[in-house]
């Protein structure tokens, strides 16, 4: 007889909670890992920022009243740096206005203080569906955090962790773009790529292809890779073009 293939046990999403009263915060952890969620609470706006230019989250719950700025604002951060996350407003605000203000810049649901913690995992469980088969799953506009982990250069890359390992055992964390970058150089080998095929890909179409923020990317990479003892030999320069990733050496284009 065959051997039964094991089912695949998905991944627990992961819930960022912005909230800056400490005990709110920590019950509001302690319920939502009780209902199979992993949680990440950032007690500033600031602080849920830098997390998720480096970390994929499934969706954040976000007061809009915080200490440093306001939830409102915070969104039009992540918009701005072109994260993609659901969001659900969690605040003690009643007003309708704020309400309709919350779901105009584009929340996904909105709860008020006081609130039973079933009805919010409720709340969290129905946006996570409506999300789970859209381009929420992104990382970038061409990385979904399913992709399969892909070799590049002789490090391992891991969308699903965001995550990179060299053959010296170090194991890091990999930015959002820098993931994008290296994936679409890895779905495109042997082939002269545009500086604005390349942005478009990874920063969406509206991105101004203009701007240096790609290669100063394409530095921190080539840097990474340097920092533990691999070059990136086959990933060269085209002037005036773009770039080009020729991992079996075939092309003679760039330098």
């Amino acid at each position: 007889m065959p051997t039964p293939t094991p089912a695949r046990t998905e991944p627990k999403p992961l819930i960022v909670i912005v909230e800056d009263e400490p005990e709110l915060a920590a019950l509001i952890s302690v319920h939502l890992e009780k209902a199979g969620m992993h949680t990440q609470v950032c007690n500033r706006a600031q602080h849920a920022l830098k997390f998720l230019k480096k970390n994929f989250a499934n969706l954040i719950l976000l007061d809009i009243n915080l200490p440093d700025q306001s939830g409102f604002s915070l969104v039009d951060d992540l918009k701005a740096q072109d994260i993609s996350v659901p969001v659900i407003f969690v605040t003690g605000n009643i007003e309708e206005t704020s309400k309709v203000k919350g779901l105009d810049i584009g929340a996904d649901d909105y709860v008020t203080k006081p609130f039973s913690y079933a009805e919010l995992v409720a709340r969290i469980r129905a946006v996570l569906r409506r999300t789970e088969s859209n381009a929420d799953q992104n990382v970038t506009k061409n990385v979904k955090i399913s992709d399969d982990p892909f070799d590049f250069c002789g490090a391992k890359v891991t969308p699903l962790r965001l995550e990179i390992s060299f053959p010296d055992g170090a194991t890091l964390k990999l930015g959002r773009k820098e993931l994008g970058i290296l994936a679409y150089l890895n779905a495109h080998p042997g082939q002269v790529i545009t500086r604005k095929a390349l942005i478009h890909s990874v920063w969406g179409m509206h991105a101004d292809v203009r701007s240096r923020s790609l290669d100063q990317y394409i530095v921190k990479v080539r840097d990474l890779f340097a920092d533990h003892g691999l070059e990136l030999k086959a990933f060269r320069t085209v002037h005036g073009i773009g770039y080009i990733f020729d991992p079996r050496g075939e092309s003679k284009e760039g330098l």
